[in-house]
């Protein structure tokens, strides 16, 4: 029963995994749209005043969301030498441990940003009136998806003895590094 509900919450992970590619995607090209008409304003007419924000906001996003897929396939910066050399039983305790650590983290941080996000709701940004409130919505949506990521490797690590967003043991769609 327990592998069943790990590939449940796997399944889970994938489907928000293939929602956030076409956005992190759409996100790209709508920057570079909107970068490319704040160059060409500014050589040719007169300057969008809003494509800053634009591209700015845009890029807080992307940051967030990109750094949440990377999250999800392990693919962040990792020194896991130490790691490495210890025993197998051992690895698998110290791999809990990070993740567990990695998992507190992720719910810090999506207090955290939560409590920022309603601070800053009173605040309008200066060209489109946005209330930064969706600007820094980001923060806690991130954090909330990558701990979801870290709860699965979590339970794959408990279940199966293995984590399958480790670097050393890419997904299928990913090449190795």
């Amino acid at each position: 029963m327990p592998v069943a509900a790990l590939t449940t919450l796997q399944r889970i992970e994938h489907a928000i995994d293939a929602a956030l590619r076409p956005v992190v995607f759409a996100g790209m090209a709508a920057l570079i749209g909107v970068i490319t008409l704040q160059i060409v304003s500014r050589v040719f007419f007169e300057a969008v005043g809003w494509t800053e924000e634009v591209a700015r906001f845009l890029l807080v996003w992307i940051t967030f969301l990109g750094a949440t897929l990377a999250f999800q396939r392990g693919r962040h910066i990792a020194v896991t030498f130490v790691v490495d050399a210890l025993p197998d039983p051992l690895q698998r305790v110290a791999r809990i441990a990070a993740v567990l650590v990695a998992l507190g983290f992720m719910i810090a941080l999506m207090v955290i940003g939560y409590r920022y996000m309603q601070v800053q709701s009173f605040q309008k940004s200066a060209s489109l009136r946005l209330s930064m409130t969706w600007v820094y919505a980001v923060i806690p949506l991130c954090s909330a998806l990558m701990a979801w990521y870290a709860f699965v490797d979590l339970v794959g690590l408990i279940v199966r003895g293995s984590n399958d967003g480790e670097p050393d043991q890419p997904s299928p769609e990913e090449p190795p590094a």
